[in-house]
């Protein structure tokens, strides 16, 4: 059974079978989630089955291991259990990253385990030096004063990683053993992965699969899926946003007009990814990958997301969804949706984006999570005053 875990920052923890939450339109009112004390609100959110793995990684930068079964389960309403009841050498420290394994433990020779931290550092180590975690904890990184880690994923050579800043910039680069090699030990602060601008910091981590492609070649295919997907919308009676030709109209700024063969448009069709974009205001926007250039380490990177007044300024989150993809976002007020990530237009990567949930003035979006599972799921096509309309308020 998949289940759906919900972290609140006084470090509180239960398990929700997943199917509590059903999908709704984007642009709605949500409904409740795990219950709040105080300035208590639900920061960490994941899913994952009941016989996975999972590490934690903590504020101190230490690493503990536990299955999901051993995890407290508890209705969509329910407080949970505190978590240094199940982890009692946490201390004072908190959770701040957690990180489901993959089921089949045969795969974890091959996987390695990149990090990052608000400040802008990377790491690179083996998943196998956490195969062993003890008790107590294990050392994961050592983090400078007043640094923190924001996101471990799994990753294997070759692959790229994705830092997103919370000020709307972004970095690509290839993992290689030139630019980000395996760290022998766990207790150094790692190398920089980003140049952060004054009052910026790092909020997402990705890990993307690595694609052979010119700029040439890439920019021609986005203008090539750009047309495609307007041709559908017309088919379909719609109109196109603003935004809808914001990739063709980059794709003409920045490369020369060439022909892509079709073999060689359906490989990176094949090999294409789709990133979500979501700030704090509810707004939310998908991009191809291919707008992210592979760049060196260690830059200021390119901007992921228009950010303004309306759609609250700061990002909350960035990564990979796929089509049928669900995304749940949490605010820090404790109201929760679950929203088809088909119901977000494709668009430039310097879109501002469009209204996934409709928060109150005082109200931010805290935390974003893909659902993978959506068998038994309502379809979401609900109208009423809290289900809310989907063409409402685009950008």
């Amino acid at each position: 059974e998949r289940q759906i875990e919900a972290f609140a920052r006084d470090g509180f923890i239960k398990r929700t079978p997943l199917e509590t939450y059903r999908a709704q339109n984007r642009g709605g009112r949500g409904r409740s989630g795990a219950s709040t004390r105080g300035d208590d609100i639900v920061t960490r959110s994941f899913h994952a089955h009941t016989h996975q793995w999972v590490l934690f990684f903590s504020s101190g930068g230490k690493a503990y291991r536990e299955k999901v079964w051993r995890l407290p389960e508890g209705g969509p309403n329910g407080k949970g259990r505190a978590l240094v009841n199940l982890l009692p050498e946490l201390g004072g420290d908190a959770i701040t990253t957690v990180l489901p394994l993959p089921q089949d433990e045969s795969l974890w020779g091959d996987l390695h385990l990149v990090f990052a931290t608000a400040s802008g550092n990377v790491r690179r180590n083996r998943l196998a030096d956490f195969r062993n975690v003890r008790a107590s904890g294990l050392i994961a990184m050592k983090l400078d004063e007043g640094d923190k880690l924001i996101g471990v994923a799994t990753c294997r050579d070759g692959d790229d990683v994705l830092l997103a800043t919370r000020l709307g910039r972004c970095i690509r680069f290839q993992i290689t053993d030139e630019t980000l090699r395996v760290f022998a030990g766990r207790d150094s602060t790692g190398v920089r992965g980003i140049r952060l601008g004054k009052g910026d910091t790092v909020i997402g981590l990705s890990v993307l699969r690595h694609v052979e492609a010119s700029t040439e070649e890439r920019m021609a295919y986005l203008k090539h899926a750009a047309a495609l997907r307007r041709s559908a919308d017309e088919a379909e009676g719609q109109e196109p946003g603003a935004e809808e030709n914001g990739a063709e109209a980059e794709a003409d700024e920045q490369a020369a007009e060439i022909a892509l063969a079709p073999e060689r448009i359906a490989e990176l069709a094949e090999g294409e990814e789709v990133l979500l974009t979501v700030t704090s205001g509810g707004f939310g926007k998908r991009s191809s990958a291919y707008e992210y250039r592979v760049a060196g380490r260690g830059g200021q990177g390119i901007a992921n997301i228009g950010l303004g007044k309306r759609n609250g300024g700061e990002v909350v989150a960035s990564f990979p969804v796929h089509d049928g993809d669900d995304v749940m976002l949490v605010t820090d007020s404790g109201r929760l949706i679950r929203v088809p990530v088909d119901q977000v237009r494709i668009t430039g990567r310097q879109a501002m984006g469009v209204t996934l949930f409709r928060v109150d003035a005082d109200e931010h979006v805290s935390s974003v999570f893909p659902v993978l599972d959506t068998n038994g799921d309502d379809s979401g096509d609900e109208t009423d005053a809290e289900d809310g309309a989907a063409g409402e308020d685009d950008a």
